[in-house]
C-alpha cells in the first residue's frame, strides 16, 4: 500500500513537472505582441561593445535594465560571420546569412535571448544587410547574382568606397528569392520579431515590396516590425513600418553646431511623412553606431548632458519612434569606434543621466497623447516648442536648444495652467518663460 502510494505520488509529480515544462516551453516561444507600431521605444545593441565578453549572453543578462529604461524593442547589429577577403572586420560584411559568428555565441544563445525578451514583453529585431555580401560569401560562386564590371569581375557598391563588400544584382530572381528565404530562416528558427534593414536605399522598391510581403505572410498571425534604414518615400509603400531619421539628425546637429533656426524642424516633419499611411513613422535618434564612431558621442554633438537630454526630448515626443544607442543612457563619454572591438561600455557610470532617460521614455510610454496626438508647432529660432493633442488632452514641450539663457515669448494659446509631467506640480505660464541653457519643460493640461 505504501509502495502504491509512493508510485502514485511519483507519477503525479512527474505529470506536474511535465506540465510545468510544457508551460515554460510555451511561454518561452510566445511571440512579442505590441498593440500599435506607434508604441515602440527602440534600443540599438552593438554586441561587440556592449560588454567585456561581447556576446549574446551578456545582452540577455541586461534585458531587465533595458526594459527598466522604458524600452520594448531591441535591435541587434549583425551577428553573422564576417568575411575574410578584403576584410576590415566590419559586421556589415556578411559571409553567411544563416549562421551566427562564433564571437557572439550560438543559435541557442540567440534563441535564449529572444525567448527571455518575449517573456518580458520585449521584441527583438535582427539587422539585415541586403545590398551586398562579403567577397567570400558562398553566393559569389553564382556570378550572375552580383554586379560585374566589363571584364566580368564582381564589383563593390559603386560610389560608396565599401571595398570590402560585393554588390548584389537585384535583376537576378534566384538571388532575390534566396535572400527572402534567408530572412525567413530567422523568423522560423529564432522567432525574431522583424528586421532593421541596412542601407535600404540600395536595393530597389520591387525587392523590398516582395520581401516585406513574403515575410509578413510567412509570419502568419505574428506581428512583424520592419525598419528601413533609408530615406526613400517608397519604403512606406513597400510595407515598412519605419524609415530612418538621417535628415532629422543632421538638421538637429546643425541647430546645435551652427546655429541653424529651430523652425527648420517644422518643414522636416511635414516632408518626412509624405506618402506614409497611418502609423508609419520615422525612427529618430541622437546617436547610433555610425555617427557615434565617426562624428562623436551624443554628448559631444549636443552640448553635454543637459543639451543631449533636451535634444532627446524633442526626438522622443515630437513625431517619431525614439531610438537609444547602447551606452548613451549612461552618458558614455568615449566613442565606440569601428570595428567596435576595443572599447566597452561601463554600465556603472552617471546614474543620474540614466534616471533622466528613464523619466523621458517612460512618460512617453504612459502618455497616449504624446504617442498619438496631433502635432502643432510654436517654435521660434532658438526654442523648440510644440503641443501634442488627443481629444481634450494636451502635452506641451518647451526645449531651449541653445547653450545660453533665453526668454521664450509664450503664444496666447499656451498661457494657461499646466501640470509638470515629471514632478506633478501645477505650473502657470505667463507671457514669457525664462529658460536656462538647454533647459526643457514637459507639461500636461489640467
Amino acid at each position: 500500500m505504501n509502495l502504491l502510494k509512493s508510485l502514485t505520488l511519483n507519477t503525479l509529480l512527474l505529470l506536474c513537472l511535465g506540465t510545468t515544462a510544457i508551460a515554460q516551453q510555451q511561454a518561452s516561444s510566445t511571440s512579442f505582441i505590441i498593440p500599435d507600431r506607434r508604441d515602440v521605444s527602440l534600443y540599438q545593441v552593438n554586441t561587440r561593445a556592449f560588454s567585456a565578453a561581447g556576446n549574446l549572453k551578456s545582452v540577455t543578462a541586461r534585458l531587465d535594465s533595458i526594459k527598466a529604461l522604458g524600452i520594448n524593442v531591441i535591435y541587434l547589429m549583425p551577428l553573422y560571420p564576417v568575411g575574410k577577403e578584403n576584410s576590415v572586420n566590419s559586421p556589415y560584411c556578411i559571409r553567411d546569412y544563416t549562421s551566427i559568428a562564433e564571437e557572439f555565441g550560438t543559435m541557442d544563445d540567440l534563441k535564449a535571448l529572444v525567448n527571455t525578451a518575449h517573456q518580458k514583453q520585449m521584441g527583438v529585431l535582427m539587422d539585415w544587410v541586403a545590398n551586398h555580401t562579403a567577397f567570400d560569401h558562398a553566393w559569389t560562386k553564382n556570378k550572375s547574382w552580383y554586379k560585374q564590371d566589363s571584364t566580368g569581375k564582381i564589383i563593390s557598391p559603386p560610389g560608396t568606397g565599401w571595398n570590402d563588400v560585393a554588390q548584389l544584382n537585384f535583376d537576378n530572381k534566384e538571388m532575390k528569392m534566396e535572400m527572402i528565404n534567408s530572412m525567413k530562416f530567422w523568423l522560423e528558427n529564432a522567432k525574431i520579431d522583424g528586421f532593421r534593414c541596412d542601407y535600404s536605399d540600395g536595393p530597389p522598391f520591387d525587392f523590398w515590396k516582395e520581401a516585406v510581403g513574403s515575410l509578413r505572410a510567412a509570419a502568419g498571425n505574428r506581428k512583424l516590425l520592419m525598419l528601413s534604414e533609408g530615406t526613400r518615400a517608397d519604403h512606406f509603400k513597400a510595407g515598412f513600418d519605419y524609415n530612418f531619421g538621417f535628415r532629422f539628425f543632421e538638421n538637429l546637429k546643425n541647430i546645435y553646431e551652427h546655429g541653424k533656426s529651430v523652425r527648420s524642424i517644422d518643414s522636416l516633419n511635414a516632408a518626412d511623412l509624405k506618402g506614409a499611411s497611418p502609423g508609419q513613422q520615422y525612427v529618430r535618434y541622437t546617436s547610433n553606431h555610425d555617427v557615434n564612431s565617426s562624428d562623436g558621442t551624443s554628448l559631444e554633438l549636443f552640448g553635454g548632458r543637459n543639451g543631449e537630454l533636451a535634444a532627446f526630448v524633442v526626438v522622443s515626443y515630437m513625431q517619431s519612434i525614439p531610438m537609444v544607442y547602447n551606452g548613451q543612457e549612461v552618458g558614455t563619454p568615449n566613442r565606440l569606434t569601428f570595428p567596435f572591438t576595443t572599447t566597452k561600455i561601463d554600465w556603472n557610470i552617471n546614474p543620474e543621466h540614466t534616471a533622466a532617460y528613464k523619466a523621458i521614455i517612460n512618460f512617453r510610454n504612459g502618455n497616449e497623447t504624446v504617442r498619438r496626438g496631433q502635432l502643432k508647432s510654436f517654435s521660434d529660432n532658438d526654442v523648440c516648442v510644440f503641443t501634442k493633442q488627443l481629444g481634450n488632452k494636451k502635452v506641451l514641450v518647451i526645449a531651449n536648444l541653445r547653450n545660453k539663457a533665453l526668454s521664450y515669448k509664450v503664444k496666447p494659446a499656451l498661457t494657461k495652467s499646466w501640470k509638470n509631467a515629471f514632478s506633478g506640480k501645477k505650473q502657470t505660464l505667463a507671457t514669457s518663460v525664462p529658460l536656462a541653457p538647454y533647459q526643457y519643460m514637459v507639461l500636461e493640461s489640467l
